[in-house]
């Protein structure tokens, strides 16, 4: 099922794709022959996983230093994208969390797993969703979420709503 060079001229980008499960993901689309995209907040994590990637499988990396709960930097990162040619797929994987009794959490802290997750992932996708529709380009979007989306997860409750509110808003831009 999955030959390779499945993804052969796909451009793909994978937001926190530096790390853990963004940086498997990427491993793998670049072994299916995928142009790798990739994005995240530290420039050095993303410099070394790029490196490690290319060694390991040959194929092509771009990097973009992104903190993607600021909406204009998004739209920055996505022009810069662009300027080498148009994405295909995105994948909307940073994420972040804290595991804390809920009655413990700042507002702060509460805030930085909404940003992350929920306002991170609706600025990216529709930042790529308004130049997919401006070119009339077929593309999509993968949004990670976790089974406590559904049913809910003690001590987990700011990515709980996060992944909810990424749950629902990719339910609701298929349909739309």
């Amino acid at each position: 099922m999955f030959q390779p060079g499945l993804l052969k001229g796909k451009r793909i980008l994978v937001t926190g794709g530096g790390t853990g499960l963004g940086l498997s993901m990427g491993r793998r689309f670049l072994e299916l022959g995928a142009h790798l995209v990739v994005c995240g907040r530290r420039n050095e994590v993303l410099a070394e996983a790029a490196k490690n990637l290319t060694a390991e499988t040959g194929g092509q990396i771009e990097t973009h230093g992104c903190d993607i709960r600021d909406a204009d930097a998004v739209e920055k990162m996505m022009d810069a994208i662009w300027a080498n040619g148009p994405l295909d797929n995105l994948v909307n994987n940073a994420a972040g969390n804290f595991i804390a009794r809920s009655e413990e959490l700042s507002p702060r802290a509460i805030d930085a797993v909404l940003n992350i997750v929920l306002h991170g992932s609706a600025y990216c996708t529709t930042a790529c969703g308004r130049r997919w529709l401006k070119d009339g380009r077929k593309a999509s979007v993968l949004s990670i979420v976790t089974t406590y989306a559904w049913t809910g997860s003690a001590y987990v409750v700011p990515s709980a709503m996060a992944k909810a509110g990424v749950l629902a808003m990719t339910r609701s831009l298929a349909v739309e």
